[in-house]
Order: C-alpha cells, then sequence, then structure tokens
C-alpha cells in the first residue's frame, strides 16, 4: 500500500521542481524529504525520482505516480467534506482591493450564520494563492484574472467564478491617447503589471511605466497629482477629486479557488455563498466552476 504522505510529497517535487523546496514547503529537513521518496519507491517496486545534474527529476513511473497522486489527494479531500461540519478554522487568502470590499460583509454573514467557524483572513497578491493552497496554509482564496490574461488553475486546485468587473483608465480617456504618457502599473510579477502591459500591446505601443505602486488608492492619488495614467479595476475605484475614469472593454474577473475535491466542504460552500451575497449586483458572474 502507498503511503498518501509520501504520495504528497512526490506530487510536490513534481510542482515545485527541488527537494529543498519541499522540505521548505513542509517544514522537512532535505534529507528528510529524500528518505520518504526513496521508501515510497521501495513501495512502488519502480525508480521513482532519478539524479539531474546536482539534483534530482522524476522517472516516467514517478510522473504518471505523481498525477495518480492528484487524484488520490482529490478523493481524500472529496471524503473529508463529505463528513464535515461547518466548523473549525477557515483560511481565506485574499486581494487588497477585496479585503476591503468584498470580504467584511462576507466575514460578517459567515460569523453571523455560522459562529462555529475560527475565521482567519491573510492578504496576498494572488500570484501566491495557488501556493498557499496547495501547501494547505489556506482553505479558499480570490484569485483574479483579465479578459486578456485567463486564468488557468494550478494542477490540484478548482476555481468557480465569482464576479467581473469593468477596468477603468484613470487619467485618460482612451488607451490609443497614452502611447507617450507615463504610466502607473503594479509590481512586476503581478497581474495588475502584467494586464498593463498587455493591453497597451493591444493598442500598439509599449507603455513608459515609471511607477510601481500596488494600493489602488495610492494609484489614484499619483494620478491625480498628474504623475501618470493607470488601469484600475471597478473594486479598487475610490472617489478621487481630479481624476478622470474611463470605462474601458475590459474585464478584471474574480474566482473562488480551493483545492481539488474539497468544493463539497460545508465550510467552503458557506464561504462561496457569502462571497457571492456580498458581491456588487452588476458584477456577480454566472458561477461555473474549473477543475484541474
Amino acid at each position: 500500500m502507498l503511503d498518501v504522505r509520501r504520495l504528497l510529497l512526490l506530487r510536490d517535487l513534481a510542482r515545485l521542481g527541488t527537494i529543498a523546496a519541499v522540505a521548505e514547503a513542509h517544514s522537512y529537513t532535505a534529507s528528510a524529504v529524500s528518505q520518504q521518496l526513496t521508501a515510497l519507491q521501495r513501495e512502488a517496486g519502480v525508480p521513482l525520482i532519478e539524479p539531474a545534474g546536482r539534483t534530482v527529476r522524476l522517472t516516467a513511473a514517478g510522473r504518471v505516480l505523481a498525477e495518480h497522486a492528484e487524484k488520490v489527494l482529490a478523493a481524500l479531500e472529496a471524503a473529508s467534506a463529505s463528513v464535515a461540519a461547518v466548523q473549525g478554522s477557515l483560511r481565506i487568502g485574499a486581494f487588497p482591493s477585496a479585503v476591503r470590499t468584498l470580504l467584511p460583509r462576507a466575514l460578517v454573514t459567515l460569523a453571523d450564520r455560522h459562529p462555529g467557524l475560527d475565521l482567519a483572513v491573510h492578504e496576498l497578491d494572488p500570484a501566491a494563492m495557488a501556493v498557499q493552497l496547495l501547501d494547505r496554509r489556506l482553505d479558499v482564496a480570490l484569485m483574479q484574472s483579465y479578459d486578456l490574461l485567463p486564468l488557468t488553475p494550478a494542477a490540484g486546485l478548482s476555481t468557480v467564478d465569482l464576479l467581473a468587473e469593468t477596468v477603468h483608465l484613470a487619467g485618460a480617456e482612451s488607451l490609443a491617447d497614452c502611447a507617450d504618457r507615463v504610466w502607473i502599473a503594479g509590481s512586476p510579477g503581478t497581474l495588475c503589471h502584467a494586464v498593463t502591459l498587455q493591453a497597451c500591446h493591444l493598442a500598439g505601443y509599449a507603455p513608459r511605466i515609471r511607477h510601481h505602486v500596488d494600493d489602488f488608492t495610492a494609484v489614484l492619488a499619483l494620478v491625480a497629482a498628474g504623475r501618470g495614467v493607470a488601469l484600475v479595476p471597478a473594486l479598487g475605484v475610490v472617489p478621487t477629486p481630479g481624476v478622470t475614469l474611463t470605462p474601458l472593454p475590459l474585464r478584471r474577473r474574480t474566482h473562488v479557488a480551493y483545492r481539488t475535491g474539497s468544493d463539497a466542504h460545508p465550510a467552503v460552500v458557506a464561504c462561496v455563498a457569502a462571497l457571492r451575497a456580498a458581491a456588487p449586483a452588476d458584477t456577480v458572474a454566472p458561477g461555473s466552476a474549473h477543475h484541474r
């Protein structure tokens, strides 16, 4: 019989690429991870990893078993969900504008309806959500995509659509007018930065990004001060005198993400319902699910 905890380590080796990264994710030593993977190889009866320079890689059999491990872990999530109650801890990851707008109402609803839930919010950039979910540091996360940059859930994660909001151009009336303007965008590596690059590319130019700011209130303050133009989604808009906001045919979409198999967990179901109730009526998405 294959040990589930060792299968989890193999799955994470396929996901993270190195034994050192797996060890860090699980607060183990690299030696302990290597020993567990060696034991898993004995259980499987075939080599699962092989040397690759100064590190290791999965063999063909290792890759097949890692894919099966995803299914096993999803089945265990589903089994746990089938007997769970709406109680215990629920760790929610959210991006800053959602923390300010969506989560307060949702948390009040959850606390009122399910007092047995111990709620904890973690503000994160969406780029960090998948790893935190897979490492079991989060139970639910709000992830983003844009029409120009659709979301593909990581293996082992599923999502349900929550809302779609208009993206505004702050400080100008059209993207075409901004080819020679200074831009304010999110930090490199963030989705906000990537969508600025993509939107301007489709408009026929590369933006001159001079300021990297992740807080939309600060972005709008810089726009008001004449320091540049920016893309700001509806949830990030706060009244800022002197700032022109032009709605664009571009949507930012928010998705509720969780580990595959946990979609029937009562706490996850309750969280999704509370988030839907908290979302502005004109932004709520149909709710289609995406699984990996």
